[in-house]
């Protein structure tokens, strides 16, 4: 039994693009196109989740997606919390499992978790009562799910519904990216006409052609031509261990997106990168500011993209306020 699913097929957790099928992309990506208008209003809120409590449970910094996740749950009338780890009892030696068994006793509904652990999500997913949903917001290098989402959903606005007949191009440090594992999936899961990867070799898993079902290029002159999609990746240097590259200079000299890169790609390609950006390491200013980045764009969209995850996975959670 599939733990992101219920009975019904509906979202009941979203943990994991892995697993999950093209439908339910699918109706996530058009939940939120119904969503994105809601930013556009007076009153920038929807009545759906009035009454239920969502926390957020960051383990990790963030910026972005903290902030997203907090107006897309405010834009729903949910009531939020942010819980500060730094500064909770988890910070005292308190267990994972108390930390829940206490947030769940003060009636929340959803938990929106950001951990360096992979698989700490499931985890959580596996012990909340039947009425708890729970979102991954970024595990270790395991999976961003909604990250991966809002770039579909980018990619959807200014490419079409035929994912078919795209090729993506996602490049940089492929192996300790949790962005690029779950874009990797869903783009696949959509059945994209071709995904490339280009990085080092220092930056590649072993496996990725067999595992994850992609084309593989060490050099960004020959991956990058006639891509319909560029996705730059940040170099994790949190995650490294060891000397992985030799310096960030020489790094943005063969591998940073520059405008001669660029062009080498179909004339109307967009560019997008997760953030945070690195300027003058994995991409130049020029395009990062450049009419076909599409960057703040994702920003934007995801809010939608999240306020659809949360009211998807309450509609299935059984809770009223969700109808």
């Amino acid at each position: 039994m599939n733990l992101q699913l219920d009975d019904q097929g509906r979202l009941r957790h979203f943990l994991d693009i892995a697993g999950l099928p093209r439908d339910v992309l699918i109706n996530i990506m058009d939940t939120a196109e119904k969503f994105s208008g809601v930013t556009e209003q007076a009153v920038k809120k929807v009545p759906l989740l009035r009454g239920k409590t969502i926390v957020n449970v960051f383990f990790e910094n963030s910026t972005r997606t903290r902030t997203t996740f907090e107006l897309a749950a405010k834009r729903l009338s949910a009531d939020v919390l942010n819980l500060n780890i730094s500064t909770s009892s988890a910070s005292k030696g308190e267990t994972l499992l108390d930390t829940l068994a206490n947030l769940q006793a003060m009636h929340s509904d959803m938990f929106v978790v950001r951990h360096e652990d992979s698989g700490t999500a499931e985890f959580i997913a596996r012990h909340v009562p039947p009425h708890v949903a729970v979102i991954n917001a970024g595990d270790g290098r395991h999976a961003h799910p909604t990250q991966a989402m809002l770039d579909m959903f980018t990619i959807r606005r200014h490419k079409g519904s035929d994912f078919g007949r795209l090729r993506v191009a996602i490049v940089g440090d492929i192996m300790h990216s949790r962005v690029a594992r779950s874009q990797i999936h869903a783009l696949n899961t959509l059945l994209t006409g071709e995904v490339r990867v280009i990085a080092p070799r220092t930056l590649l898993p072993g496996n990725v052609r067999e595992a994850l079902g992609v084309h593989v290029f060490h050099r960004p002159e020959e991956g990058l031509r006639d891509v319909d999609v560029i996705i730059m990746l940040r170099l994790q240097k949190e995650r490294m261990s060891g000397a992985l590259l030799p310096s960030e200079h020489e790094y943005f000299q063969y591998w940073g997106l520059t405008q001669e890169r660029l062009a080498l790609a179909a004339p109307d390609a967009i560019v997008m990168h997760p953030g945070p950006i690195n300027r003058g390491v994995e991409i130049d200013s020029v395009v990062a500011d450049g009419d076909q980045s599409v960057i703040l764009e994702q920003v934007t969209h995801g809010i939608a993209v999240r306020m659809a995850v949360m009211a998807m996975s309450m509609r299935s959670s059984g809770t009223e306020g969700a109808a």
